[in-house]
């Protein structure tokens, strides 16, 4: 693959980034700094380039999607753009949402919704589903947890609601973080009073990143919190479906 600044991780064979069997670009930059991330090294923001070489990214990422078109035909699969924050580049991830349309191919958006409301609404007449987060309704532990406002990400939200916009909500359940009876309640209370959706995949914190943090001379804010339990994850998930919400884990 061509040496650029946009993408730095190409995985194939994701089945937790959307439908099927699935091939995730990971966009480089990020706006939020989560004290969770588990691609710490997407956060430093990317170098830009000229239009030309951005179309010479583009087609050499098109290349590397298509090599995998007999497992998405086969598993209802395609492509999801992570990261990192894919709207960080919406040149270019407008212009592979374009490609990719033309190919046929199942595209997913995975988005921390921090960005301005007009690219995130074009985005979503593109695209085939949006993968949206949602972590923390007070906005003092958005701040701290996060390094940014979350009022952007529930604002966003409201629009893809208006908008109709086909998401699959995400919550990612983090002990002592996102995990208090109070934020899940206020969430939920949330997603009833200002959105459509009433579907939700609660993620549970994994450590599989941790390492990284060591390599990269960054401060780990997970290193002392354990994944919660099998039933604390099962408690969260009864919490919700008593309110009406049909409840996943993973994904």
């Amino acid at each position: 693959m061509l040496e650029n600044p946009y993408v730095f991780k190409i995985q194939r064979y994701s089945i937790h980034d959307g439908p099927g069997i699935r091939t995730t670009l990971f966009f480089q930059g990020c706006p939020l700094s989560c004290h969770w991330c588990h691609n710490p090294e997407s956060q430093k923001k990317s170098l830009q380039t000229d239009a030309e070489d951005m179309d010479r990214v583009a087609a050499d990422l098109m290349e590397e999607i298509e090599r995998d078109l007999i497992f998405y035909d086969e598993s209802g699969g395609g492509v999801t753009f992570s990261g990192g924050e894919p709207l960080c580049q919406p040149k270019l991830l407008f212009k592979l949402l374009d490609l990719c349309r033309k190919k046929e191919i199942h595209t997913c958006l995975d988005t921390s919704g921090y960005t301005d409301v007009k690219i995130l609404l074009k985005a979503a007449e593109k695209v085939d589903l949006i993968l949206y987060d949602i972590k923390l309704i007070d906005e003092t532990a958005h701040q701290e947890y996060t390094g940014e406002s979350g009022c952007l990400v529930l604002d966003n939200l409201k629009q893809l609601s208006n908008q109709r916009a086909n998401i699959r909500l995400r919550f990612p359940l983090i002990p002592q973080m996102t995990d208090t009876d109070e934020n899940i309640g206020r969430i939920m209370v949330f997603l009833k009073e200002n959105t459509i959706y009433r579907d939700i995949h609660i993620l549970p914190l994994h450590k599989a990143g941790e390492a990284k943090y060591n390599f990269l001379n960054m401060k780990n804010h997970m290193e002392d919190i354990q994944p919660p339990s099998k039933e604390r994850v099962l408690n969260v998930k009864e919490q919700f479906e008593s309110r009406g919400f049909g409840v996943a884990i993973g994904g």
